[in-house]
């Protein structure tokens, strides 16, 4: 029961929350401060009430690699945000971060010193040509779909490359965390909830170097068209609806990911998120007719193929297949 619990939250609350997240994005490109320091905040407040025991629960693992985690974990959630803010269409921003294998392959020889067989190496790069394809793709379209003055054109083909660049930024920030937090999770044990509530609350006061821009934005939500709620009926401007939304479904798909992790074998979560991404992907191109040529569904059809490749899932659901039979000969 528990795992098909964990696949319902997933599915609905990551989804969901990048529906809430394209909305706001739409609306107030810039939004992105906002965004982050509203799901810390709601992420924080509920780990000190029911993880860190009002605080009177002392962490397993140190504050001071805790401190190393958050100053890379808060750089990547604001990072990735800020990336909307610069002409980065939230279909290439999906497909983009969906290339975090390649970054952990990259940091993991360079730092862990791995090798890997030919086969992942192929994934890899599959994942890097679906990637190339549609970042090609989606920059052909920023100069086609800019004003006919050359230095505007010029000037959204710039903010759009500096929106790349930020984006392989926090991919590469991300993977060395990751790195950082399987050295810490084998020294001291896991603890995924700990860290979920030190990862949000420790980075909280840094916001106060970002406040001019959230209090910005807060105004903007304030002036936003008013929106009555279903079932409460209450009357709200639409942009803290959406952003409510967002916070919701963020803390939803992340309880969901929590359970599946601790119920379900790696290859179950990894079929669930990339399915989950998959979703959200075509959904974003449906619903709000983001453009979407032959080239980015090949490019796609290229990045979801290498990262099942990487995960050896086909070999994985093979093995799966032949044990009920091999059972069922011992019966």
């Amino acid at each position: 029961m528990r795992p098909a619990l964990a696949v319902g939250l997933v599915f609905a609350g990551c989804c969901s929350n990048v529906i809430f997240l394209e909305l706001l994005a739409r609306k107030h490109p810039g939004c992105g401060n906002i965004v982050t320091f509203a799901q810390f905040l709601f992420i924080a407040v509920e780990g000190f009430l029911f993880e860190a025991d009002l605080g009177r629960k002392h962490p397993v693992i140190p504050i001071r690699y805790y401190a190393v985690m958050v100053t890379m974990f808060f750089t990547v959630s604001v990072v990735n945000n800020y990336a909307l803010n610069l002409n980065i269409a939230m279909p290439l921003h999906m497909i983009f971060r969906s290339g975090s294998l390649i970054a952990n392959m990259i940091l993991g020889i360079i730092i862990l010193k791995k090798r890997y067989s030919v086969f992942k190496y192929t994934s890899i790069a599959l994942v890097s040509v679906g990637i190339f394809i549609c970042t090609f793709m989606s920059a052909k379209q920023v100069t086609s779909q800019s004003s006919s003055s050359e230095n505007d054109g010029f000037q959204a083909f710039a903010w759009w490359l500096l929106g790349i660049g930020a984006l392989t930024f926090a991919l590469l920030m991300s993977a060395r965390m990751g790195i950082f937090q399987e050295t810490l999770y084998k020294q001291f044990g896991k603890h995924s909830k700990e860290a979920l509530f030190y990862n949000h609350a420790l980075p909280l006061p840094g916001f106060i170097f970002l406040a001019s821009d959230i209090y910005d934005h807060a105004v903007l939500f304030n002036t936003s068209e008013l929106y009555q709620v279903p079932v409460v009926g209450v009357i709200v401007p639409i942009m803290w609806f959406y952003l409510l939304m967002n916070v919701i479904t963020q803390y939803v798909c992340i309880w969901g990911v929590f359970i599946l992790t601790t119920e379900c074998a790696s290859l179950t979560v990894t079929l669930v998120v990339t399915l989950r991404k998959f979703v959200s992907l075509i959904f974003s191109i449906l619903y709000f007719q983001n453009p979407f040529t032959l080239w980015h569904w090949l490019g796609t059809l290229f990045v979801f193929t290498g990262t099942l490749m990487y995960t050896e899932v086909w070999n994985n659901l093979g093995i799966t297949k032949g044990q009920p039979q091999k059972e069922a000969k011992k019966n």
